[in-house]
């Protein structure tokens, strides 16, 4: 996995903020029924995000849209009345979730699939992808990290009470094909042929269109129902890690520095700001890095030409808080903080 040469173009807060602050393997099939143009801001239009789209970057190229960046209970999440789930209501927060698109041609690769999928697949830009989707195959694939709630029940939305997708393969780890295949409702989408599940081997790069591939990462994380993966996409010129959820960066049998060092562009679990989050519930039930940690850690790779970007914030992380004094530390130190609708061009 080495990285892939190029220059950082501008990164997402820096495009936001700026007026403020002057080869490979076939996929397995294993049947289970047998940075110059890095990024955009939130559009306030699909029209205008194509166009702003087209304006930063050459045509018939893939491009890396975060979908949500909310940990699996959203935001506003269940039973939070605090200041910063009230706001939510009124301007929601999607979970965690990230599409790997090409808007000239419509081909589209979904990165989890959330209980928002609805709200986030309109977030794709192009006539082509919504022609895709009233064909009832939006995507060319998907890809799944696990089987926690906020990274795959947006499959029910895809199965016959819903769209009733056309057969598409997805792509995940041995243990969470057997879920999928061995649990209702998602079994009912294998039998029916709508899911047709592949197995990705760690570490074995996959092709999954001429000029981009996925290479599988596993990552220590609660596997009650499947182990966890993270994914490493390379695209003509940029390489991205995607990693929403592990449990401690020293708990993996490598180091998180050697890992983004050799990439471009990483998307990293930043559940928790601090250990003081969780008032009333056992922090240890629910591991994930802190992001002080992550920064201390990361912090020189932040400041260099490489975007590191904090993803699946819980509802009590105080980075979501726009003008907190945590949001403003993290982005001092050179990290951005995800929200849908960046892009970053692969």
């Amino acid at each position: 996995m080495s990285r892939m040469k190029s220059e950082r173009g501008p990164s997402c807060h820096e495009t936001a903020s700026a007026v403020t602050r002057g080869h490979h393997d076939q996929a397995s099939h294993r049947p289970w029924t047998r940075r110059a143009f890095a990024v955009a801001a939130v559009c306030g239009a699909l029209g205008a995000r194509f166009r702003t789209l087209r304006a930063l970057g050459p045509a018939d190229e893939w491009l890396a849209i975060v979908l949500g960046s909310i940990q699996d209970g959203g935001l506003p999440q269940a039973g939070c009345y605090t200041q910063r789930c009230d706001r939510a209501r009124n301007d929601p927060h999607y979970v965690a979730s990230l599409g790997i698109v090409n808007p000239d041609s419509g081909s589209a690769w979904l990165v989890d699939a959330t209980p928002d999928l609805i709200r986030q697949m309109d977030l794709i830009p192009g006539a082509a992808f919504r022609a895709r989707a009233s064909r009832r195959r939006p995507f060319e694939g998907i890809l799944l990290t696990h089987a926690h709630i906020g990274h795959y029940l947006g499959l029910a939305l895809l199965g016959r009470e819903g769209l009733g997708i056309e057969p598409t393969p997805c792509y995940c780890s041995s243990r969470m094909a057997e879920f999928l295949a061995n649990n209702g409702p998602w079994s009912l989408m294998v039998e029916e042929g709508r899911l047709d599940l592949r197995v990705l081997e760690p570490e074995r790069p996959t092709l999954l269109a001429d000029d981009l591939s996925v290479t599988a990462l596993q990552v220590p994380h609660r596997g009650e129902y499947s182990d966890t993966l993270g994914f490493v996409f390379e695209g003509p010129r940029r390489s991205l890690l995607y990693l929403p959820d592990i449990d401690r960066w020293d708990q993996w049998d490598r180091r998180v520095e050697d890992v983004v060092a050799g990439v471009d562009i990483a998307l990293l679990d930043s559940t928790f700001y601090s250990a003081a989050e969780l008032s009333g519930r056992d922090q240890s039930e629910v591991p994930h890095p802190l992001i002080i940690d992550t920064m201390e850690r990361l912090g020189s790779l932040a400041r260099s030409d490489r975007s590191i970007v904090l993803t699946h914030l819980n509802s009590s992380n105080p980075v979501l808080d726009p003008d907190g004094p945590e949001r403003e530390a993290v982005l001092a130190a050179g990290f951005e903080v995800a929200r849908a609708g960046q892009i970053h061009a692969l």
